[in-house]
């Protein structure tokens, strides 16, 4: 079964299941799998609701018929779910975190960033410097919440991890202005031509080296 959804561009991320079903020779499943089903309830919800507009193609098969398939790839458990030939889960219900983050990071990689985006938190003082920053600039992004939308922090650890490294640690908040990284608030400030106001809870810039000791104070 082939489910496509071409909602944004880019090629869709492929999701594979291997259920509990088929045929081998003289061998056939036929006991119901109650967890085969309860995943593939969780896989249609999440892409209704955390992964909603995201292209996506879901192909359910029948493992007994295909068993060799998977197993190539790690997979050897019904239900086996995967995720552009990744395994990310098997032998148990899916957890719906676990697929939201592969198919954003699978997503990440085949689209680039378009338009201006502000991802942070409440709460946060950068996060609020930065967007007073745009609102004086006249500037309209969107603003993603990452503590509150798990799809939005996921979206943020793949698109900046892969700039950043993988080893430093990932601060809020993160902005990129017509498709194109700026950093935190402090790069912001630079961008926009502003003074830059020391941020002493990281100590220094760790997204950008060569301005320590201007972000250090």
């Amino acid at each position: 079964m082939n489910t496509p959804r071409q909602d944004t561009e880019g090629s869709p991320v492929r999701i594979v299941v291997y259920r509990w079903a088929g045929a081998w020779g003289p061998f056939r499943v036929n006991i119901p799998c109650v967890e085969c089903a309860l995943t593939r309830d969780v896989i249609i919800d999440t892409l209704a609701h955390e992964l909603d507009g995201v292209a996506v193609e879901l192909d359910v098969r029948d493992w007994l018929s295909e068993w060799w398939r998977p197993l190539m790839r790690g997979g050897w458990h019904a239900p086996i779910v995967m995720v552009e030939g990744k395994v990310v889960s098997q032998g148990q219900a899916l957890n719906r975190g676990l697929l939201t983050q592969a198919v954003i990071d699978a997503a990440a990689a085949k689209t680039p960033v378009t338009g201006n985006h502000l991802f942070g938190k409440a709460g946060c003082p950068h996060c609020e410097r930065a967007k007073r920053y745009l609102a004086e600039a006249g500037i309209d992004a969107t603003y993603h919440d990452v503590v509150r939308a798990p799809r939005a922090l996921y979206e943020m650890l793949a698109r900046v991890k892969p700039i950043i490294g993988p080893k430093t640690p990932v601060t809020v908040p993160q902005i990129w202005l017509d498709g194109a990284y700026v950093g935190g608030a402090d790069q912001l400030s630079q961008l926009l031509h502003r003074s830059v106001e020391p941020n002493p809870e990281r100590g220094r810039n760790s997204l950008s080296p060569a301005h320590v000791a201007t972000s250090a104070g």
